[in-house]
């Protein structure tokens, strides 16, 4: 296919967590690229709007990088455009926002937006004012309705609930593919030597929402492409009293070797049990040789 290279259609959100709802969005949008030859694009921002309007900071489930990674890799979209939200852009008319920045800029052909989609100054850009300015500049716009699950609607302030209160396989389904986290592993307190399992230490970025602390289902992706089931706990470590620092330790079943420095892809998926205090070492191995076990058989269900 020769695609023309400028021209883009772009799904319009701030994408937090690509859940299924943002995938009805997201699926379209790959899907008019096909029928106009065009690039599939998303136009997304480095730091939730409410963060400045609001002034209330947002805790988020996934860093810009991986909202562009999820797009990627599970919906086709080719080139994630992040603009930064300032002062600038928060005021900027919702006009100038669509005619400026999204077709004269980014050379957009076609917009795909939600239907609660509000943008430009005072959210004054709603779907219908988009709808109505795309036909006059003679592009074309679809408007998503809502994606419901169970009744409830597909939303990232839902999913971020469901998440905080570690009801991670829940989460899963309405995300439509498991919570994510990438980071670089750094050295933690080597305690995966004493227990004999290679671990690796992962933290979250700041303004990163953290599930609620407790043992998890995962599964490791390396930069090599391997992927590995793995055990992983998320909290203070109160067994070796740590101080208080939230870490995230996985212990990596079926694997050896040293991963200190690579870029790593956590994927979680089922909440095990919470955060406890062993009065020793060799509890503590034996619970985790259990949750291993769980692990297995998560997967070997699924």
């Amino acid at each position: 296919m020769n695609t023309n290279e400028h021209a883009r259609v772009i799904a319009l959100g701030f994408f937090d967590g690509v859940h299924t709802g943002h995938g009805a969005l997201l699926s379209l949008c790959a899907q008019r690229a096909r029928e106009l030859d065009a690039v599939p694009s998303a136009f997304t921002f480095d730091t939730h709007p409410s963060a400045l309007i609001l002034n209330t900071p947002v805790p988020l489930l996934s860093t810009p990088a991986d909202r562009a990674d999820l797009m990627r890799r599970y919906y086709g979209i080719r080139d994630v455009i992040i603009g930064h939200y300032d002062e600038r852009m928060m005021k900027t008319p919702w006009r100038e926002f669509v005619t400026e920045l999204l077709v004269k800029e980014h050379h957009a052909v076609h917009l795909v937006a939600g239907h609660d989609f509000h943008f430009g100054y005072k959210g004054e850009g709603n779907p219908q004012r988009l709808r109505e300015l795309c036909r006059e500049l003679c592009i074309g716009c679809d408007i998503v309705p809502k994606v419901e699950r169970d009744g409830i609607t597909v939303s990232s302030t839902y999913i971020r609930t469901l998440v905080a209160q570690g009801e991670m396989e829940q989460a899963v389904r309405f995300l439509g593919h498991p919570y994510t986290l990438t980071d670089t592993v750094s050295h933690g307190k080597r305690l995966g030597t004493t227990l004999g399992f290679p671990t690796v230490n992962l933290h979250f970025a700041p303004g990163m929402l953290v599930p609620a602390h407790g043992v998890y289902v995962t599964r490791v992706v390396l930069e090599n492409g391997e992927v590995h089931p793995a055990v992983t706990n998320i909290g203070v470590r109160p067994t070796l009293d740590d101080g208080g620092a939230v870490t995230v330790e996985g212990f990596i079943l079926h694997f050896d070797g040293d991963l200190y420095g690579q870029n790593i892809r956590m994927e979680f998926f089922k909440h095990l049990r919470s955060e406890r205090k062993f009065d020793t070492l060799e509890e503590l191995k034996t619970e985790v040789m259990k949750n291993a076990r769980q692990t297995e058989d998560f997967f070997a269900a699924n």
